[in-house]
């Protein structure tokens, strides 16, 4: 299937989600991600959920990585020029949804994405060999890119891998591990 072709079949899946089966799942989601051999790192960076896109909570990953004593890493979306900015999340950060309900910070603490070790990655469908569709503006593309190349990538999704996604550009940036509820994909990258 192409992205376009995924992109939509995926959003009508997650949108028949019950809030119920969100926070279930995504709890799952966060229960497999301790089964992976990356909590020995240092900074952590995390997409904060859009509610009214049924995305994965991550709450329960924000509950982990605070447990843990990992530094937080959230962003803020430019729409101009469709890069991420990074921010330290602490307890003084406040966050307010922009005009797409994304949670994002208001300002604080910038943060390279050279420093980020780990990176949770939102998305709508994968493939079986770790590449991703999101919604399309090339947000984390961008990010990515930009990581040190030893950063590990991990997409979250309710849903399972796909086989293959036949409209996969240069530059897009692949993944390391894709979580669901019941199943870790590796991917050699």
């Amino acid at each position: 299937m192409t992205k376009t072709e995924l992109r939509k079949a995926y959003k009508l899946l997650r949108k028949a989600l019950s809030k119920t089966q969100v926070e279930d799942l995504s709890l799952q989601i966060a229960n497999q991600l301790l089964k992976l051999p990356i909590w020995n790192y240092e900074f952590y960076h995390t997409f904060l959920s859009i509610k009214e896109q049924n995305e994965v909570n991550t709450d329960y990953v924000l509950n982990i990585l605070s447990g843990k004593d990992k530094h937080i890493v959230i962003s803020k979306s430019n729409f101009s020029t469709l890069e991420l900015s990074h921010f330290l999340l602490t307890d003084s950060t406040k966050i307010k949804k922009n005009i797409w309900n994304i949670p994002e910070p208001i300002s604080g603490i910038p943060i390279d994405a050279k420093q980020i070790d780990v990176v949770f990655i939102p998305l709508l469908a994968f493939d079986k060999t770790g590449n991703r569709v999101g919604y399309g503006k090339g947000f984390y593309d961008r990010f990515l890119i930009n990581c040190k190349p030893e950063t590990i990538k991990i997409g979250l999704s309710f849903f399972q891998g796909v086989e293959q996604i036949i409209d996969v550009f240069e530059d897009d940036v692949s993944l390391n591990y894709c979580v669901t509820p019941k199943k870790i994909y590796t991917f050699t990258t």
